[in-house]
């Protein structure tokens, strides 16, 4: 009974570093093309930011957020424009979730 009970404890700080290093979230660069999330893709109620990357035939969303994603949305609110992000990215549920630390136009 005992062993069992190190085993219980040994499982669950192991399961909580594993969750809180997938909250810390990878840092990641991304290059696609920017849009406003319900402008263009008409998916939120409210403006937001987003790059959608290509790979092949794979179209991957990426919804930013962060004030420099905010100071940045108007360059995308209402048009499209090539942009390259550099940020954490984490998933929210179904969503990849990038904090921006870095965006900029690509020329």
């Amino acid at each position: 009974m005992k062993s069992l009970f190190q085993f219980a404890v040994v499982a669950a700080l192991a399961f909580g570093t594993a969750t809180l290093r997938a909250d810390e979230g990878k840092e990641v660069t991304l290059s696609g093309e920017g849009k406003c999330a319900k402008c263009a893709l008409k998916e939120t109620k409210e403006c937001q930011n987003v790059v959608q990357v290509k790979n092949g035939d794979k179209t991957t969303t990426y919804y930013l957020k962060g004030d420099e994603s905010q100071k940045f949305h108007k360059h995308l609110c209402g048009d499209t424009a090539k942009i390259k992000v550099e940020g954490k990215c984490v998933k929210d549920g179904e969503k990849l979730v990038v904090t921006v630390a870095k965006i900029e136009l690509v020329k």
